[in-house]
């Protein structure tokens, strides 16, 4: 008997210790404000939404470990908010969640207290949490170190880490000076990467960088994959010249003035239309939106337009247009997206697109196709999956 006992309290053990991360389910954001700030532990929140690859991983390989469960469990409020539905909405706006998957640690008043963004393995996703419990770690204790003057190159790595999403301009300040230091020094992969996520237009302090280092960057890219990255810069600079982000007002007739100072009238007309419809779509004014997009994309026979920006701009008629004209623009996109270049992705869209405007024969072909594509490519496809299981 006492062996029996002993061997399901082995069990149970196993059972309550081994589980991973347990979240906290149905709650509203201010119901776990107040657990957190009850039990005196920080919230953290896995601000994630349904599209995100790399969300999916970590739910699937890192969330379920035992030892990872150990330490959040014990450490922390630990929910799960979906950041394109309900309160997530807000939430992404309030604490500046632009890019996926990103962690929030967040106290009982609601105060960001540490913040990262990345997919991380088990041991690298432990650390992050025991920084985030470490006030010499956290964002007020690093941000702090960087006015008193700290310039060591790999704590400013760090801080531009944290801060890239939390605060792009403090974080392109800091990364100025780590790349001030590194004059004469060639850069490594992770100095580029921190160079393209912070660089927005030609007007960045961190722009000359890309002059300076051509040689180092047509190493790991065509030059005309260079030339391109530059005029893109230039035509932000363009755009953000234009755009006053406070009043969210776009002046046309400058923008016009000074590209044509650089190109032609043909030049011109597209690249008004996209910077209207960004315009838009900041605005959440779908109507001029859509009849910006169609004006813009037409037929999606230009050679300008790649297969993933027509697959893009297709699957954002899908997710938020009722028009059925302007559905059936962003079929025409669709297949024009998997002419050049076929895959998973654009064959899902078409299937979809088609089952929005009742096209049911369509909907089995493509989601059949898009599931044999999947199997090749190493994709999930259960949504497709549950999409061709309704038109059986």
């Amino acid at each position: 008997m006492k062996k029996i006992s002993l061997i399901l309290l082995v069990l149970f053990s196993i059972v309550t210790f081994g589980q991973g991360m347990k979240f906290e389910e149905n709650k509203s954001f201010k119901d776990l404000l107040a657990i957190a700030k009850k039990e005196n532990k920080l919230l953290f929140v896995d601000a994630f939404t349904t599209w995100c690859g790399p969300c999916k991983l970590m739910a699937k390989n890192v969330f379920p470990q035992p030892a990872v469960g150990d330490f959040y469990n014990a450490n922390f409020i630990n929910s799960k908010i979906d950041m394109e539905k309900g309160e997530g909405i807000d939430l992404a706006k309030k604490y500046n969640v632009r890019a996926y998957p990103t962690y929030l640690f967040i106290n009982g008043d609601g105060e960001l207290i540490h913040r990262v963004t990345s997919y991380y393995d088990a041991p690298e996703f432990i650390t992050v949490g025991k920084d985030a419990v470490d006030p010499a770690k956290q964002m007020g204790a690093l941000k702090k170190k960087f006015d008193e003057g700290n310039k060591d190159p790999e704590f400013l790595k760090r801080f531009i880490n944290i801060f890239t999403f939390a605060d792009a301009d403090l974080a392109t300040k800091a990364a100025t000076t780590y790349f001030a230091g590194k004059k004469g020094e060639p850069f490594t992969q992770e100095d580029f990467s921190i160079l393209f996520s912070l660089t927005k237009d030609s007007n960045s302090p961190l722009y000359p960088e890309f002059i300076t280092r051509k040689a180092e960057l047509l190493k790991v890219m065509p030059e005309k994959n260079y030339n391109k990255v530059l005029n893109n810069f230039k035509l932000n600079a363009l755009f953000n010249n234009a755009y006053d982000k406070t009043t969210k007002t776009f002046d046309e007739k400058k923008y016009v003035a000074e590209a044509r100072k650089t190109m032609s009238e043909e030049e011109v007309k597209p690249l008004l239309l996209k910077s209207k419809m960004k315009v838009a779509s900041a605005a959440k004014d779908r109507n001029s939106y859509e009849k910006l997009a169609m004006e813009y994309y037409q037929d999606g026979s230009s050679k300008l337009f790649t297969s993933e920006e027509l697959n893009s701009i297709s699957w954002n008629f899908f997710e938020n247009s009722t028009d059925k004209a302007a559905l059936e623009k962003a079929i025409i996109w669709a297949k024009q997206s998997v002419k050049l270049n076929e895959g998973y992705a654009n064959s899902d869209t078409l299937a979809n697109l088609y089952f929005k405007l009742g096209d049911k024969a369509n909907t089995k072909i493509w989601a059949e196709k898009a599931i044999e594509l999947a199997k090749k490519e190493g994709e999930e496809y259960q949504d497709t999956q549950a999409l061709l299981d309704k038109v059986k």
